[in-house]
């Protein structure tokens, strides 16, 4: 990502499956929210505003939310313009197997960052 920070905290990191980042970035434009998760991994990269999610929970929520969206419109062979942008073409075969990892995150993950 090309962006300048002034800081970066990791929210949360599982080896080889998931890190969730929190950056202070400086804004190129003043309505734009210096506060942002970034999400990688074994997943897609993507970055959330941190107005939309407070915490690593929420972040990883609401990733996993986003990523379901895309995962059902791949399925029906939907747009995906207006969701989520998913470095990988919007097939069946690549929405099974993003559904899988999702399932893992939701399952395994998730509870963790509640506790």
């Amino acid at each position: 990502m090309g962006f300048r920070h002034q800081g970066e905290y990791l929210g949360y990191g599982a080896d080889g499956i998931i890190y969730i980042f929190l950056f202070e970035i400086v804004p190129g434009r003043p309505e734009v929210d210096p506060w942002i998760w970034v999400i990688v991994g074994d997943v897609p990269p993507t970055y959330l505003p941190a107005a939309d999610a407070k915490t690593p929970y929420e972040a990883l929520d609401g990733y996993i939310g986003a990523m379901e969206e895309w995962v059902e419109a791949a399925r029906r062979g939907d747009s995906v313009a207006d969701l989520i942008p998913v470095n990988v073409p919007a097939s069946p075969a690549n929405a099974e197997m993003l559904d899988s990892r999702l399932k893992f995150l939701d399952e395994r993950v998730l509870p963790e960052l509640r506790e």
